[in-house]
């Protein structure tokens, strides 16, 4: 793929409704956060409904680490079948010019018993 993608690949059940959340936090420049409305999409399949995606309002704990407001992105997923996922998050930062940052993130999906 080329691009910067997430280390982790965590697993959920089929028909699940997950809330996810991706951080910029490392790559922010210091004194930088995200504004906007950042995008969150599915890369292959159609499966996937994605909502309730926008900057993050309070602090969150993502993988162990506390990561400050601004500096992610959430989203709820619905629709999970049996497959691995690949969903692109693209943001923009409020930095003069502003910056675009572009990450991916997958995650894998279990059948339902």
């Amino acid at each position: 793929m080329g691009a910067i993608t997430a280390d982790q690949v965590p697993s959920f059940a089929a028909g699940d409704t997950r809330n996810g959340a991706v951080s910029f936090a490392n790559q922010l420049d210091s004194g930088e956060a995200l504004t906007g409305t950042p995008t969150v999409e599915e890369q292959d399949t159609s499966d996937l409904t994605i909502s309730s995606v926008g900057v993050s309002t309070r602090e969150l704990t993502i993988n162990e680490e506390t990561v400050a407001a601004g500096l992610a992105v959430q989203f709820s997923v619905t629709g999970m079948t049996a497959a691995t996922y690949t969903l692109k998050v693209t943001a923009t930062t409020d930095s003069t010019p502003a910056q675009t940052l572009v990450r991916y993130i997958k995650f894998s999906v279990e059948p339902a018993p």
